[in-house]
Parts: structure tokens; sequence; C-alpha cells
């Protein structure tokens, strides 16, 4: 019986392991801690002691990360998964995304794939404080959430300037500087309209585009924090990063395959988050593929999950994190059963959301506790007019469209606002039934 319940234990441990996304012992790992903790268990608890906590003051101890509720040390980091799946949507895992802030106030966003915007926003940060995105490849489910990101600022309250950082492309129509030029004639109207109804200055673009074959090159130096650029395998002009301040090291890959660039320049470093893929025969399985674009697409275009750990016992981060596949009780266990073929050391199995604090002592891994009703946050400075309404006059069409008992209700509802805010707004589309022709 006492060898049937053993056994039970470690079961749960370890599926309970796999699921969180914290897979980082072996089967055998878990026996070994699990009878352990039996027999110890009473020895334990005796030195503790009952803790008794407070029936109606917040509870002393949280195994989960509040956004906005914990200031950052001065020599901490914490990294925040904003997006760690596939370009495969899903409600569970955004698109590619990951955001680093630092004690020194600083905060920086690798890659913005599909749905990481939502995730950015539930975090309750002020876009003012997120001005600068490193993009490490120009795939959608890297970068397409950026368009977004950035043309609705000013309606979420950003006013600050966007810093874009991108690898150059093999033919210059295909780099970073080419790409945001054409965001910005394809989303002109977009742009127009927004500037049109709230405070433009968000719409500034500051594009700095690297060469993709520099090796660890610092392309950001700024406020004792340095970020180097690595070359990545993945249909070429993809890079990886390396990110460096006040003695901690953070590597992240977009997509890419294992490279020796990393193996040297990422060795060591606190955090490593690295792409990682299903086994080609669940991605048969799972997304219709045949047997050559499975091995293609997960092994030559992605980094298998073999593969990851062989290149993270070369290097031996303090943690190495694997991410972009669909995290899942079965998804989970394959992967992480791959990877320990070949790599042994502090394992976290990514999942949206995910947050790591890193210090000099060492990387301690939680869940953040997303806000699903989030508003925008409060504006950091003092805003200023539309300057570009004149791009938009009011035509005879508009006014010859405009429901005139409809309009004269509205206007009456500008005239309370103004009556009770001390105000003096002109409602500028439904004023003009009671306004002069010119």
């Amino acid at each position: 019986m006492r060898t049937f319940l053993y056994a039970l234990l470690v079961l749960l441990i370890a599926v309970g392991a796999f699921m969180t996304g914290k897979g980082y012992l072996n089967p055998g790992d878990v026996a070994k801690s699990t009878i352990s903790t039996l027999h110890s268990s009473e020895a334990i608890a005796e030195q503790q002691g009952p803790k008794k906590w407070s029936s109606t003051k917040p509870y002393p101890k949280h195994d989960v990360y509040y956004p906005g509720t914990e200031e950052l040390g001065a020599d901490e980091m914490r990294v925040i998964a904003c997006g760690t799946g596939m370009p495969q949507p899903r409600l569970k895992q955004a698109a590619a995304c990951y955001l680093v802030e630092l004690g020194n106030g600083e905060k920086f966003i690798f890659d913005m794939g599909e749905g990481s915007y939502e995730r950015i926003m539930a975090l309750g940060i002020p876009l003012d404080q997120l001005n600068k995105v490193f993009l490490g490849h120009l795939h959608l489910d890297h970068a397409g959430d950026f368009p977004a990101f950035y043309f609705t600022g000013p309606v979420n309250n950003r006013l600050t300037p966007v810093r874009l950082w991108g690898p150059s492309g093999v033919k210059p129509e295909w780099g970073t500087e080419a790409w945001a030029d054409f965001m910005v004639k394809m989303w002109a109207w977009e742009a127009a309209t927004r500037g049109a109804a709230v405070d433009p200055r968000g719409l500034q673009l500051e594009v700095n585009e690297f060469d993709w074959k520099a090796v660890n090159k610092v392309i950001y130096d700024e406020n004792g924090v340095k970020v180097r650029t690595l070359p990545a395998i993945h249909g070429e002009q993809s890079v990886s990063f390396v990110l460096e301040w006040n003695g901690l090291r953070f590597a992240f890959s977009s997509d890419t395959l294992p490279t020796r660039w990393w193996a040297e320049h990422a060795k060591g470093v606190d955090l490593a988050i690295h792409e990682c893929f299903i086994p080609p025969e669940m991605m048969m399985a799972r997304y219709g593929f045949t047997p050559g674009e499975a091995v293609f697409v997960g092994t030559q275009g992605h980094t298998a999950a073999q593969a990851f750990g062989k290149i993270m016992e070369q290097t031996k981060p303090v943690k190495a994190v694997c991410y972009h596949f669909q995290n899942d009780f079965d998804t989970a266990l394959a992967v992480h059963s791959a990877i320990r073929e070949t790599y042994s050391g502090p394992l976290d199995l990514a999942t949206d959301f995910m947050t790591w604090n890193v210090t000099k002592d060492g990387v301690r891994t939680r869940m953040a506790v997303p806000n699903h009703d989030a508003y925008p946050a409060p504006i950091q400075m003092v805003k200023q007019p539309p300057d570009s309404a004149a791009e938009f006059p009011f035509s005879a069409f508009d006014r010859e469209s405009i429901d005139v008992p409809a309009a004269r209700v509205t206007n009456q509802v500008i005239k309370k606002f103004n009556e009770e805010n001390g105000t003096n707004v002109f409602p500028a589309y439904t004023g003009m039934v009671d306004k002069p022709e010119n």
C-alpha cells in the first residue's frame, strides 16, 4: 500500500509540473524528492511550527505575481511572457512577445506577435513606459501586433514616440526600415484619424535598422543597458538578442536553429529564452502537416527539443526557458522528455504570463495574474490638443448625411457636459446642423 501511495504521489507531482510549464525534474528526481519529503515532513513541520495569518490583513506571501503591486529591486530584472505560442491563434497563448523590466526603470519589449498587445495591456503599465521594441524578425507571429500597438497608442494614452529596432533585409525592401515605411503607408488613414481625435505625439516613430549578420554587436547602449545582436538561422535576416545590465544577462531567440553565435555569446546568461518545437509527429497530428512539412518546419526552420537541450547544455544558463509551442498536458510532456535527453539543468516550459524575477542570487519563476478587464493606464504627461484636424475638412456630404434630430439631441448632451465640467467643447460633426454654411 505504501509503495502504491508513493507511486501515485510521484505521478501527480510529475503531471502537475508539466501542466504548469515547470517541468524541470525528471521522473527519477521526482521520486527521490518525494520519498525524501515523505520521510522528513514531520521534522520540517516541527521546525516551522504553526504560522498564523491575519483574517483581515493581506496575506504575507503569494506564489503568483500581481502586476503593479511589487516594487522592483534596484538590482533586479523582471521578465514577463506576453506571448509564447504559434502562428496558429489560440486564446490560451498569444504569439511571441517578452517584456523585460529593469530596476533602473527601463523597459524593453522583444518581439510582438499576434495577440500579445492584449497581454501587454492586461499588465496595466503606462504605454509611455513601453517605447522600446526589438523585433528578431518580421514574421507575423513575431511582429504582427506592432502596428496595432503603434497606431492605437495615442488613444491608449501613449504620448511618447516609439523606438523600433529590427534587422536589415536580404533585399532592401524586406528590411525593417522598408517594413515600417510600408506599414505607415498602409495605415495612413488610421494615423490621420487617430491624430485628428487625440494628442498625436505618440505617432512619432524612430526606426533603427541594423545588420542582421553582425555578431555580438551593440545596437543599444543607454542608461547602463546594452543590447547585442546575434545572427539567427530562420530564412535569413533573423536575429537573437542579449541584454546586459548591472551584471545580469538575458538572452532571447526569436526564431532560429541553435547557432554557434548563441553557443559562444549566450554562455552562462541568467535567463535564456529560446524557441523550441514539438516533435514532427505531433505537428502532423495537430496541424495536418505532411511528413516533409513537419520535419522541415520543426527541425530545419525551428529548434527541435533535443537540439534546444543540447544548446542549453553547452551554454548552461542559470535558468533555461523553452517557448514557441502550444503548451498543453501532452505536448509539454513530449517536449520536456525530449529536452531531458540532452539537458539536465534548470528548465521552464513557457506559457503566457509566466514571470521570472532575476537577481544575482538566482531566478524565481511565478505566474502573473492579468487584469481581464483592463482600461488604459493613466497618462504620464499633460495632453495637447490634436494638431491634424485640418486634414479632415468637413464636407457638404458630411452635412447632408447627419440625421438632424439625433444630432440636436447629441448637441444637448454636449451642452450639458460643458455646463457641468466648465468646458467649451464644440461638437465638430453634429454642430454643423445649426451652423450657417459658408
